[in-house]
Parts: C-alpha cells; sequence; structure tokens
C-alpha cells in the first residue's frame, strides 16, 4: 500500500490518498496456451521452475527449451512422451479419423515409423504412405488398425485437457 499526504490549504488537515499496489499475473498465466511451446511455460512457470531444470526433466539443452517456448522449433517425436509426461498431461487433440488417431498414438509415443511399424507388425514405407494420405488401407487393414488402436488405448493413458 503506497500512502500520499497532501495538505489542504485548511490548518494541517491531512488529506490521505491510498493507492493499492498489485502485483500481475504474468500474461502466460493468464491467456489460454496454443501452442505446445506455450503449454510448456506454463507449466514451468507454475512450477516455479528455470528453463534448465525443464531441459534436465526431459533431457535436452536449456537452448532447446527456449526454442520450443518461442516457438522458434517444433517438439521432437523422442521427446513428446517427457513432455507429456512432464505437462502431466496431452495437449495433442484426440483426433476422430483412423489415420489422424493412428498418426496421434504414434506422435504421442514419440514411434518413429519403423518402430510404429515393429509394434504393428506393419512395413514402415506402407505406414508412411497410409499417414502421408499417398495411399488409403483396405477394408482389412483400416479393421487391423482399428483392433491395433484399440487395444493400445488402454495402455495409452494419457489424459487430455
Amino acid at each position: 500500500m503506497n500512502i500520499f499526504y497532501k495538505y489542504s490549504n485548511s490548518q494541517n488537515t491531512p488529506h490521505k490518498i491510498e493507492i493499492p499496489l498489485k502485483i500481475q499475473s504474468p500474461e502466460e498465466l493468464v491467456k489460454e496456451p496454443v501452442t505446445l511451446g506455450d503449454h510448456m511455460r506454463r507449466r514451468r512457470l507454475e512450477l516455479g521452475l528455470y528453463q534448465k531444470d525443464v531441459a534436465a526433466q526431459i533431457g535436452v539443452t536449456t537452448s532447446t527449451i527456449w526454442n520450443w517456448e518461442n516457438n522458434w522449433s517444433s517438439i521432437t517425436l523422442s521427446c513428446m512422451p517427457k513432455v507429456i509426461e512432464f505437462l502431466e498431461y496431452n495437449p495433442v487433440p484426440f483426433p476422430e479419423d483412423l489415420m489422424e488417431r493412428l498418426a496421434w498414438y504414434k506422435q504421442v509415443k514419440g514411434l518413429s515409423l519403423e518402430q510404429l511399424g515393429a509394434e504393428m507388425g506393419r512395413d514402415p514405407e506402407q505406414l508412411s504412405d497410409w499417414l502421408s494420405g499417398r495411399h488409403n488401407p483396405c477394408r482389412r487393414n483400416r479393421e487391423a488398425i482399428e483392433n491395433f488402436l484399440k487395444k493400445n488405448e488402454e495402455k495409452t493413458d494419457t489424459k487430455q485437457i
């Protein structure tokens, strides 16, 4: 509280003016996060951590965290599981389309096409064609993808925001 006294024209009669001082919250905590970097910055500020602390948790450099928070670079697939673990929620929205759900699973788990292919028992080149939209899977393959995603749905326990 900051108090100013101003004397009036009358004999020693003070007028008191009080100005309440209020510390404003950082903009990152007030506005809704849009990008993954925004989500990371907000969580870091909520926890009161420095970028170097977050970098040590995730296993990257401090400059990488700065680049992610300022949207200068995107989060790599291999780091995505640790980022989701740090955030304690999954900021990537869950899609409805089958191929988008497969791409979401690949992203959330931080898998390469080779790793996803090994999990599914499919050729990585075939998965690349499906995920890029160059080819659409036939009915039998769509059912296999659906079954794979249902089977792994329980394992993907990252809660959505």
